[in-house]
């Protein structure tokens, strides 16, 4: 399988705190990479610099053939190939759903109106919301507004998905809401790398782990590694139920 993301030895410091310590992994073409570990670890920071949304210190980063680390990167380009959503909806309270994924769309990729709205109405059907085009951000779920996000980013057409923490500040039954749209992606074959504190879900569904500690990968392995850790750290880990 051919690497569509590549992190070579990537460094990260803020100020004295060097908080990625030569990371490296790769995401397959169409693979789901759940990512795990304690706050702190670098989870966030490793993917926030895949996105260029931070800067590295030292490595390589190349997504779908393009050099994040290269200080002429077209960010623009890299935008339209991968996608992120965030903890926070970062929805515009102004705009309906429907607005909200509309935006881009005609801005970003010079769309006409009808065909923006075509797909809006389309990555809403994907995400079970559909119904819910007219509605304002407000008017939603906690739930029901993550959803928007993440087919507000689907809308984009990117080769890559990026989620961060996306279920965190969701109750249980909102969670599952969430965690089943990301699912239906996986089985779709989107390639996607998530930073998550759910392990049931990435058990089930990644088809790698990577568990993080103190800013280095420290152990990957399929679902399975988290029933039989190889390590004291993923273990302890594990036993505090994070």
């Amino acid at each position: 399988m051919s690497a569509i993301v590549k992190v070579d030895d990537i460094h990260k410091r803020f100020g004295s705190n060097h908080v990625l310590k030569g990371v490296s992994f790769d995401v397959n073409k169409g693979e789901m990479i759940a990512v795990i570990g304690a706050s702190g670890s670098g989870k966030s920071t490793a993917l926030r610099c895949i996105d260029r949304l931070e800067t590295i210190d030292q490595g390589q980063i190349e997504v779908c053939g393009i050099r994040v680390d290269d200080p002429k990167v077209d960010l623009h380009l890299l935008r339209r190939e991968v996608g992120i959503v965030f903890q926070s909806y970062n929805l515009f309270p102004h705009l309906t759903v429907e607005e909200n994924i509309m935006l881009a769309l005609r801005h970003v990729k010079k769309m006409s109106s009808a065909e923006a709205r075509r797909i809006a109405l389309n990555v809403l059907e994907q995400v079970g919301l559909e119904q819910k085009a007219d509605a304002y951000p407000e008017q939603l779920s906690g739930g029901q507004q993550q959803r928007v996000a993440i087919a507000r980013s689907l809308a984009m057409s990117p080769k890559v998905m990026l989620f961060d923490e996306v279920t965190s500040a969701l109750d249980p039954q909102l969670t599952g809401e969430v965690l089943r749209v990301m699912e239906d992606l996986a089985a779709d074959g989107m390639t996607m790398l998530l930073v998550t504190h759910e392990m049931a879900f990435a058990k089930r569904v990644a088809d790698r782990i990577i568990y993080m500690h103190q800013g280095k990968v420290w152990e990957v392995g399929e679902g399975g590694m988290l029933d039989a850790p190889k390590t004291p750290e993923l273990r302890a880990f594990l036993d505090n139920g994070l």
